[in-house]
């Protein structure tokens, strides 16, 4: 999702603004824990009493709190440089290679924290907040996803340790390109969907898998191997030919009812 190491990064000084970040969005939860203990410090049974509630309230406190500095911080490095889709050098030289570090470091942050909790809408308020299309009906599970660049449909199911990213280093270069997932995909566990993927609706991604740069994958088929390839029409969605058949069986329930109540009516 971001560099991890000093040697990915454009510039090692970015570390800087990571450790300022994370000393900056513990402040408010600190801050509340003290007015906690100074309020209820004279009453030692009810501050025990609640301690895991404020506990859980800190950790809440501090996820929203590292949020909320990350996107301030973002918005003003991104006055001088906006992200951009593109395949770049790999060079300290090169703007769109050293603010992709620079936002990088910023997000890195926030996206750990909020994803180690075990509450699942958690990321999806991260990922809205960075800019990602999404809703609350998809779910990421222990999934990582790029917080940029990324275009979610409905109900899609992201497994365990699938990785969805929108940019990559390759050699010497950065790529950086949308990925678009369509309704209803499902992504298996560890697979890996690289930048520039576009998923049809209705897709299974078998796990274990991973595509390539700008694949595309068609809708209502289910994908397995490295790189994906088609292996065979998902039979698990309702397509158009199935709803009409459904239709008419409808249809044809109540002209049975008809039938068999006009019948019930004449023969009295």
């Amino acid at each position: 999702m971001a560099p991890f190491t000093a040697s990915v990064i454009a510039k090692k000084r970015y570390f800087i603004i990571y450790f300022i970040l994370i000393w900056g969005s513990c402040i408010p939860p600190i801050l509340q824990f003290w007015f906690f203990w100074k309020i209820l410090n004279i009453n030692e049974l009810l501050f025990f009493a609640l301690l895991p509630l404020e506990f859980l309230l800190f950790y809440l406190i501090l996820v929203f709190s590292s949020i909320f500095f990350a996107k301030i911080i973002l918005i003003y490095v991104n006055l001088f440089h906006k992200p951009r889709e593109g395949v770049f050098k790999r060079d300290p030289k090169n703007r769109d290679y050293c603010y992709w570090s620079l936002r990088s470091m910023i997000i890195k942050w926030p996206a750990w924290i909020s994803h180690s909790f075990p509450v699942p809408w958690h990321d999806v308020i991260l990922m809205k907040v960075f800019g990602v299309k999404t809703n609350f009906s998809n779910i990421t599970f222990d999934g990582w996803v790029n917080c940029e660049f990324i275009e979610f449909g409905s109900n899609i199911s992201v497994g365990q340790a699938a990785i969805i990213l929108s940019s990559m280093i390759i050699g010497d270069y950065l790529i950086i390109k949308k990925v678009k997932i369509g309704d209803n995909v499902i992504i298996g566990s560890h697979s890996v969907i690289s930048p520039g993927t576009i998923i049809g609706k209705d897709c299974i991604l078998s796990a274990f898998s991973y595509t390539m740069v700008d694949q595309e994958l068609e809708e209502g088929w289910v994908y397995i191997g490295v790189p994906a390839k088609k292996y065979k029409e998902n039979k698990f969605i309702k397509t158009e030919k199935d709803l009409k058949i459904k239709k008419k069986l409808k249809e044809s329930e109540k002209w049975d009812s008809f039938i068999e109540k006009r019948e019930s009516i004449t023969s009295k």
